[in-house]
């Protein structure tokens, strides 16, 4: 029989900022959303103010400043390289591994001798995270991945099970999913639960009972095979190759409305640079470019410009200088004075491998050098921080137009100037 377990680090983003700061171990913590706008992690003691996600920080600092909470803007180099350690240690543990969110991921532990106890084997995961990245994770095992989903759920809402629960077992299966509402269920979520309980279907034993027939006739052929991974028959294999992408955004807010082109130039080469770094993380290249650009649709007294436009590529590339050369033609098509833009993105599309882009017309030593350039001008600025190596276009240093970020932590791990000291 198959045998899942999904791993997920508890509160993550908040985990993570108070791993470098153990005078943080009891204090609330908060990270907030770009433009320090909306609260995106909570730590268990926030949680228990009663604090929801989501929330617009305005509307409750001055709760979080009475408990003492410790705030931070969203530190996104700092979770992507603990996610990546996360994952590796995972690996280490399982035959085969999914990474089904920056902060979780499936293993499949099927035919491992220590899944004769598999709490003991959950509970050796905990321990192995913790040692090896310092972040604490809740297991759930069962014999389908939704059952495992379901598991690390009860979880994390008993206490009692300190952060490790199975449903493998029949009896303890029935019993368990009893107390779970069905909007809890993977593949449910808002989309079918309000439907689901206008037919009686309240729990996840409710919808395990529902007739396949039933389901079919009323709903999508995926909640068929919710209910029977609920019933125990696995439907989803593990994907330990997730699909190649099949587009990069770069997008964000900025700080301040942009009014004049010479701003609005240094942000859209900005973020081309970004979505290339990621395109050739990837290991593809991209035949499409799109550009946009957005007024604040929150103002209605001020005139609304939303402008995009897409541009194929003359040859698939994943070099920078060519993806900037190309958003820069698109942006100073789009731009009109006398708006005030608030956000612009990049967007790369009709991504390939680089063999799918070769052909007969391809300059293979002219590819080559680009490649190492790219490659070199990435390892530097992995080394030494992401603005080590810059384009002539790109601004260096603050710019009003920039994501606000007043509260953001050190790059603990990913730049030299900012490992902690111990002195």
């Amino acid at each position: 029989m198959p045998i899942y377990a999904l791993v997920d680090v508890n509160n993550f983003y908040a985990s993570a900022e108070r791993l470098f700061r153990p005078d943080l171990a009891r204090r609330p913590v908060v990270v907030l959303s770009n433009n320090d706008g909306c609260i995106v992690a909570r730590s268990a003691e926030v949680k228990a103010l009663g604090v929801p996600m989501g929330e617009p920080y305005f509307r409750v600092r001055d709760t979080l400043q009475s408990a003492g909470t410790a705030v931070f803007s969203s530190n996104y180099a700092l979770y992507a390289d603990l996610s990546a350690r996360v994952m590796r240690t995972l690996e280490e543990l399982a035959p085969a591994v999914e990474v089904y969110s920056i902060d979780e991921a499936f293993l499949d532990l099927t035919g491992l001798d220590a899944l004769s106890d598999p709490l003991e084997f959950g509970r050796q995961v905990q321990a192995r995270v913790l040692s090896d990245v310092g972040l604490p994770v809740s297991v759930g095992i069962g014999p389908t991945k939704t059952l495992a989903k379901l598991a690390n759920y009860i979880a994390k809402q008993d206490p009692q099970h300190n952060g490790v629960a199975c449903l493998r077992e029949p009896d303890r299966r029935t019993k368990a999913l009893k107390n779970i509402p069905v909007k809890e269920v993977w593949g449910v979520g808002g989309r079918f639960a309000e439907r689901l309980e206008a037919l009686g279907v309240r729990s996840a034993a409710d919808l395990a009972l529902l007739r396949d027939s039933r389901i079919r006739q009323l709903f999508p052929v995926t909640l068929a095979r919710t209910a029977e991974e609920l019933r125990g028959r696995a439907c989803h294999d593990l994907d330990s190759e997730p699909a190649p992408q099949q587009q990069i955004i770069c997008s964000r807010t900025f700080g301040a409305p942009i009014r004049e082109y010479s701003a609005m130039r240094e942000a859209v080469a900005d973020y081309a640079v970004r979505a290339a770094e990621r395109l050739r993380g990837t290991g593809q290249y991209a035949g499409a470019l799109t550009v946009f650009l957005r007024t604040n649709p929150h103002l209605a007294a001020e005139p609304q410009h939303t402008p995009s436009a897409s541009s194929r590529l003359p040859v698939p590339t994943a070099d920078t200088r060519d993806l900037l050369t190309a958003a820069l033609h698109i942006a100073e098509q789009l731009w009109q004075p006398g708006y005030a833009y608030i956000k612009a993105g990049i967007m790369l599309a009709e991504l390939q491998s680089p063999a799918a882009s070769a052909d007969l017309f391809t300059d293979h030593s002219a590819r080559a050098r680009s490649e190492q350039l790219m490659h070199t001008v990435d390892a530097i600025n992995r080394r030494h921080g992401q603005s080590a190596v810059t384009f002539g276009v790109q601004r260096r240093g603050p710019a009003g137009w920039r994501m606000r970020r007043k509260n953001l932590s050190p790059a603990y791990t990913t730049r030299w100037s900012d490992l902690p000291v111990v002195r």
